[in-house]
């Protein structure tokens, strides 16, 4: 499975979400059954910070929801972000299944 690109836009000091439908190359929803995830949101690959999103997955329809908190999203510098979403299938086997670049765009209030 080719891992596909989306970009995201988090305010910063705002709360946020957003859900992805996961399916495989012929249109089929991708099998989550008994599978976590995790995804996270650094600088750059080897940056020593990370910002955890919280996630969920409804696998009857295929979709992974992550989310970041207020008090999470303004900790964060305005700037580009690298994320990810990593699943871990009940045998052990992970999966990179979203990645892309999140911009954190500056508050005000």
């Amino acid at each position: 499975m080719a891992v596909p690109a989306v970009n995201i836009e988090i305010e910063q000091g705002a709360d946020f979400t957003s859900t992805f439908t996961i399916t495989n190359s012929d249109g089929s929803i991708f099998n989550m059954s008994n599978a976590s995830a995790v995804a996270k949101a650094k600088k750059h690959p080897t940056a020593g910070t990370a910002y955890t999103f919280s996630s969920s997955i409804e696998s009857s329809t295929g979709k992974i929801t992550i989310s970041m908190t207020d008090e999470v999203t303004a900790t964060m510098e305005a700037g580009r972000y690298l994320y990810d979403i990593l699943l871990t299938a009940a045998g052990g086997d992970k999966t990179r299944v979203i990645q892309g670049m999140a911009l954190v765009t500056a508050g005000i209030s």
